[in-house]
């Protein structure tokens, strides 16, 4: 028992972690991904992502694009709203409080956390304006603060909706505010107990009635037990007025992020799906979501693919589950979606953006990157291209973490960036 105790942590987590796992290559990404055999060991494969600092350099983009960074030293930014007067909202902080169960979450929790900032989270909103529209943003100022871990924003009609990770509260706002009036009314609670992923992403329907909120899992496959699964690995539909709410969509073990379509009004989200198959299982996914619909979680993965660790197994369930629509790889980490619009330019006119924080657990990382997902006749059509990239250099080193994107109708893609604390804003040249 000594000789454990005097071998380091992080050097037995990276011996375990050391054998299994291909390269990139071996990612399927697209409608029809090619899926792999699933792979079990005592421990996931693990890289840690080794941060840095910028200094000089900043994200790639594509040529015809720059990239500058907006607003800096934030406490830790998530999602991103622009309000009507082209302010920009962004919800910071971090949630969660799930105890670890395995020694394995023990290891796993120090690995990723070694790969994020180690500033505190500002359970606040900040607001960014650019007065004269010359791109630099010169007032950065807090909206509101003393929130609980907020990710999820929305707006319609004089109202501001914040998902916090325990309630959706909202603040009524005016044109042009710079600060809230002061503490926001309740709308709902929101599933809080243990929070294994805490993260409350939200849209709004087209037409302000419903709030959609994502709500994930409390385990990587039910190991807390069903339990403390009920109301969660689902999509709520909120009514924005009473706040009752409904099950929308279920069997989706972490929307991480959620936009609506223009035009259609469909909903959309990216899921982060389960770990510990190998390093090309599961894959994590964007897909649009059917009212009713149930997306496998626990019981089966890329539709009817069971999982045999969900015990006991449902296989009426299994047979009902739906295939999502677009691949994104394995563990990339999806935290970001929003479709892009014509100001954008025309090869990216036609898709959503995606924000990839990155993987943890395969020995060669992938995500670290904003993709384009091209859309044709309202669904998903080839391949995705790499949009901002570099946040993981050749060196090894992460100099940043892309999380929320949000398009604003003026021209640009709003990057969140919750390792170098900073909003990225990039616009096509003219």
């Amino acid at each position: 028992m000594k000789a454990l105790h005097t071998l380091p942590l992080l050097g037995l987590t990276l011996l375990l972690g050391a054998c299994g796992g291909e390269g990139d290559a071996t990612q399927s990404r697209g409608p029809d991904p090619k899926l792999p055999a699933p792979e079990r060991g005592l421990l996931p494969s693990m890289k840690i992502a080794e941060p840095a600092e910028w200094g000089q350099e900043k994200p790639r983009v594509p040529e015809g694009y720059s990239i500058t960074a907006i607003a800096t030293d934030l406490r830790i930014p998530r999602q991103m709203l622009v309000l009507p007067n082209g302010d920009i909202l962004v919800a910071e902080g971090r949630g969660g409080n799930a105890a670890k169960l395995k020694p394995k979450d023990v290891i796993a929790s120090q690995i990723k956390a070694k790969g994020n900032t180690q500033v505190k989270g500002g359970n606040r909103l900040t607001l960014l304006r650019d007065a004269d529209g010359d791109g630099t943003y010169e007032l950065k100022t807090v909206f509101a603060e003393n929130l609980n871990a907020p990710y999820g924003l929305a707006y319609n009609a004089g109202k501001l909706y914040v998902a916090n990770q325990d309630a959706l509260v909202v603040f009524d706002y005016q044109d042009g505010q710079t600060k809230a009036n002061g503490a926001p009314s309740k709308l709902a609670d929101l599933p809080s107990a243990i929070n294994h992923h805490w993260t409350k992403a939200m849209t709004i329907s087209a037409d302000g009635r419903y709030l959609y909120v994502g709500i994930g899992s409390n385990s990587n496959v039910t190991e807390r037990g069903m339990e403390v699964e009920i109301d969660r690995a689902m999509i709520w539909q909120i009514d924005a007025q009473s706040g009752a709410h409904k099950p929308y969509a279920t069997g989706i073990r972490n929307p991480t992020a959620l936009t609506i379509q223009p035009g259609s009004g469909q909903l959309w989200t990216v899921v982060n799906e389960r770990d510990e198959l190998g390093p090309d299982l599961v894959p994590d996914y964007l897909t649009s979501v059917r009212e009713g619909g149930f997306y496998g979680w626990p019981w089966s993965y890329w539709g009817k693919n069971v999982d045999t660790r969900a015990q006991p197994q449902n296989p009426e369930k299994v047979a009902s589950a739906i295939t999502p629509d677009y691949s994104l790889g394995s563990h990339v980490a999806a935290l970001g979606v929003d479709f892009s619009e014509a100001s954008m330019g025309e090869r990216f006119a036609d898709g959503v953006f995606v924000g990839e924080h990155g993987s943890w657990n395969r020995p060669n990382p992938v995500g670290y990157k904003v993709i384009f997902v091209p859309f044709r006749d309202g669904r998903p059509a080839g391949e995705p291209v790499d949009f901002a990239t570099g946040f993981r250099g050749e060196d090894g080193k992460t100099r940043g973490r892309p999380v929320g994107v949000t398009v604003d109708p003026k021209g640009a893609l709003l990057i969140a960036d919750d390792l170098a604390n900073t909003i990225w804003r990039v616009t096509p040249n003219r």
